[in-house]
């Protein structure tokens, strides 16, 4: 009798049974890490926001641009940026880089892990990373959204984030737009390059308040900012 050649159905079904369930599992996984990078993201933003309003509490001046630091702060450098004191206007500017001198403060009076010295240029020795390695900035100014905001405080994330995963913080935090809300697009660069708006390889679709961020672009270059 000749022998039968090829699969079964049932060894087809199981294989693709098999295969399915390969796939959920890497879809699931995929999905789990972006959740994760997400709320990581997230955390870093609140924590730095709480030692922010923290120091405002405690010192009634603002890190950075605290006229009192070298004498009510144990530590603070007074060989660069001012002595290690700010000027007292209520701004963290780049004036006697206020907006690097913020960190040695903040972490100085123990408000946030690490310890920064203040310097004219800013480096991982003066300044914190974002989960990507790259420098956050926290300052007084309007260069988030639009850029034609009023002058406030924020706290920008920095670059090098997965547009994916700066849509999903946007949605989680606040109202999923790029140039409205809490939560806003940043093209501050860290010293590197910006990232791009409206364009051909972009993070935010065209430059509108009613346009969501650019998700499926896969943009790795993307950036926000926290107004405070």
């Amino acid at each position: 009798m000749k022998r039968q050649q090829g699969f079964t159905l049932i060894e087809i079904a199981i294989v693709l049974v098999i295969i399915g369930l390969l796939l959920g599992g890497v879809l699931k996984g995929q999905e789990l890490i972006t959740g994760a990078r997400v709320r990581n993201l997230i955390s870093t933003q609140d924590g730095f926001k709480s030692a922010y309003f923290g120091f405002l509490d405690r010192y009634r001046a603002l890190p950075g641009d605290y006229t009192a630091a070298t004498t009510n702060i144990t530590g603070i450098s007074t060989a660069a940026c001012n002595g290690g004191n700010g000027n007292g206007n209520g701004r963290i500017e780049t004036t006697n880089n206020e907006s690097t001198l913020v960190w040695e403060h903040l972490s100085k009076a123990g408000f946030i892990n690490g310890t920064y010295a203040c310097a004219a240029a800013e480096s991982t020795a003066t300044t914190p990373l974002n989960p990507y390695g790259m420098r956050m900035q926290l300052i007084y100014d309007n260069s988030y959204g639009l850029g034609t905001s009023v002058q406030r405080h924020n706290l920008k994330t920095g670059p090098q984030i997965p547009v994916e995963i700066i849509a999903e913080v946007d949605r989680k935090i606040d109202d999923g737009f790029p140039y409205t809300g809490g939560f806003q697009f940043s093209t501050y660069d860290a010293g590197g390059t910006a990232p791009a708006a409206a364009g051909a390889s972009d993070c935010t679709g065209a430059a509108a308040t009613a346009t969501p961020w650019n998700a499926t672009t896969g943009n790795t270059n993307c950036g926000g900012a926290s107004t405070l």
